[in-house]
């Protein structure tokens, strides 16, 4: 990591230093620790967050999904001793797999400032590190799409067979077929409703404005691959654009991933949404049903473990393969490894 160049972490609206640490590795995930010098957040200002005064000192409560509690616990409740050690507070933590608050309190207002900051972004840090558990898409999974799909796996089979690496088990289920405009990490009921309530927000902020209160038509049609060497393909898509040569749709897919990243929601992966529809990926090779993160800087890749096929022929074959037309009428919020009555994934929200 270049010194000069940290990375930033974003937080109630703040923005931190990540600086450059040594981390002593254990052997579960859940046994890492994390701490702050003493004197780090100590005079940091609260204005991201509420600290009450109560008769005996101050404290702040901090809406935190029971899957995160052991990282603040630590191993055996080191991370939590340090924290309370160092800060002079105590802090109140729910029964495991219980919902509710941590409670943080304490005589001296910098002391309770400082243990939420510290929490805040110890939290951030291992968030980052969970798998993410849904996504906004859009459904490209209409019969006529379905179709042409199908059509263009029997052609690709029949022609391409023989490259190195193509094989059936590489194509996409033609019921998931879909846009992705970003990935989140949603651990409980709370974080659900909150990421449904905020795409109705959109919805009536700019989304039907933008689409002028009628469904989007867009064309899928070429194919294109992510990497840099097509004989060494891991993901091809379909490129997908609008039908009437406008960018309405790019800017709605932009403007709800700022919108969700600002909420807290969606870590900020690229400047603008690469609209692309997954054809072909290696990671369906071993499993059907896997989705993977366009970008693989968070958790660890598998990119190792993967085959790539060689995808010169495809992309001179098939560079200008018509897959349809279709409305656009929804953005979902989609479950990953899911699925509903008509294939596609189960949505837990949509507009």
């Amino acid at each position: 990591m270049d010194v000069l160049r940290p990375t930033l972490i974003r937080i109630g609206g703040r923005v931190y230093r990540k600086n450059l640490i040594q981390e002593q590795a254990y052997q579960h995930e859940e046994e890492e620790d994390f701490c702050t010098g003493p004197s780090d957040c100590a005079d940091e200002p609260c204005d991201a967050f509420v600290v009450e005064e109560t008769e005996k000192g101050f404290q702040c409560r901090v809406e935190v999904p029971s899957p995160l509690y052991k990282y603040i616990i630590g191993k055996k409740g080191e991370t939590k001793k340090r924290l309370e050690t160092e800060t002079r507070t105590s802090i109140s933590i729910p029964k495991p797999g219980v919902e509710g608050e941590i409670v943080i309190t304490g005589q001296h207002r910098s002391g309770v400032i400082s243990a939420r900051t510290r929490i805040d972004v110890l939290l951030d840090s291992f968030r980052k590190k969970q798998p993410f558990t849904h996504f906004l898409s859009i459904a490209l999974n209409q019969p006529a799409i379905q179709e042409k799909f199908l059509q263009f796996k029997e052609e690709v089979l029949e022609k391409c067979s023989k490259d190195h690496g193509v094989s059936s088990s590489l194509f996409q289920n033609p019921a998931k077929l879909h846009l992705t405009l970003g990935t989140l990490v949603l651990l409980n009921e709370q974080e659900i409703q909150k990421a449904c309530d905020l795409l109705q927000r959109c919805k009536e902020d700019f989304v039907d404005q933008i689409a002028g209160g009628k469904p989007l038509t867009v064309e899928v049609s070429g194919v294109e691959y992510m990497n840099d060497d097509p004989a060494m393909t891991d993901v091809l898509y379909a490129k997908v654009h609008m039908k009437d040569g406008s960018d309405r749709l790019q800017v709605i897919a932009d403007q709800l991933v700022e919108r969700f990243v600002a909420s807290g929601l969606m870590l900020k992966e690229w400047d603008r949404v690469k609209l692309h529809a997954t054809v072909m990926n290696t990671v369906f090779r071993k499993d059907p049903s896997a989705e993977e993160r366009n970008n693989t800087m968070t958790g660890k890749s598998s990119f190792k473990e993967r085959e790539s096929f060689n995808g010169r022929n495809i992309l001179k074959l098939f560079e200008n393969f018509y897959f349809g037309e279709v409305q656009l009428d929804s953005v979902r919020l989609s479950q990953r490894f899911s699925s509903d009555a008509s294939g596609y994934y189960a949505t837990s929200g949509q507009l």
